[in-house]
């Protein structure tokens, strides 16, 4: 007997790619999306096969596409990130949940990540090692590590309290989104139209994730997958495609 995600169902409701998630344990039935289509979508989840989940809300006010969404760490505030405002390609940045380490972990386009204290706003460590530009970035539950990923289809593990590189998992497709599971030693990466899973202890896939995709045309592109994030209790995975669609991915238990 061993553990292997399952699809549960989909979220339907954007009209462009889905760009980030967002879930929080606070409101463990709600999670907000950030899409090209410029909007946020605040979700209520019903959990019910055929429709995941409603849309109670959508947020409007950006000029471009919504590129990033985070809730604060008391569910009260939701900050999101667009193309309208920064001169600098900025791909994702990413709070440190360790309140004893006050840091932000940024990632962009110049191939570096950049770690930087939240105390003073000044830049505490720049990690290079990829050989092509970032799209993502994410901390540990814990906040030592963090991960980053990109172009180079490299998955890099930094330590955060010592500041170095510990090693490398290599995806074979460029990455476009990380996300630690929040109570198992897992890195789940969106590499192109699938998502692989990696137990960080043995540094193996022990899962590699692909939906199913019904089209009449043979010649059809599986659509990407662009964005990751785990429910607080860590049973359920929201995955979001460049066919509008979030995918839902439920824990199991199965034989192999």
């Amino acid at each position: 007997m061993t553990e292997q995600m399952t699809v549960r169902g989909t979220l339907k409701g954007h009209s462009g790619w889905v760009t980030q998630i967002a879930t929080t344990p606070q409101y463990p039935d709600m999670i907000l999306s950030a899409s090209r289509d410029k909007s946020i979508i605040m979700w209520k989840l019903t959990r019910d096969e055929t429709n995941y989940g409603i849309p109670q809300r959508s947020l409007r006010g950006h000029s471009h596409f919504v590129s990033d969404v985070v809730i604060s760490s008391d569910g009260q505030f939701a900050l999101s990130g667009a193309w309208d405002g920064h001169s600098e390609w900025v791909s994702c940045v990413r709070f440190s949940p360790n309140s004893s380490n006050p840091i932000i972990v940024s990632c962009g386009w110049d191939k570096v990540v950049k770690v930087w204290n939240l105390a003073n706003c000044k830049l505490k460590t720049n990690h290079i090692g990829h050989t092509g530009y970032l799209n993502t970035v994410t901390v540990s539950p814990d906040g030592s590590l963090c991960a980053s990923g990109g172009k180079d289809g490299q998955a890099m593990l930094w330590d955060l309290n010592e500041g170095k590189h510990l090693y490398t998992l290599d995806s074979g497709d460029t990455i476009n989104a990380l996300c630690f599971s929040p109570n198992r030693y897992w890195l789940c990466a969106a590499t192109g139209p699938s998502i692989k899973i990696w137990d960080l202890e043995g540094k193996i896939i022990v899962d590699e994730l692909k939906q199913e995709v019904i089209s009449t045309n043979s010649k059809a592109e599986p659509p990407q997958c662009t964005s990751l994030a785990w429910s607080a209790d860590g049973q359920t995975l929201f995955a979001g495609y460049t066919d509008n669609l979030i995918r839902v991915w439920q824990v199991t238990i199965g034989t192999r």
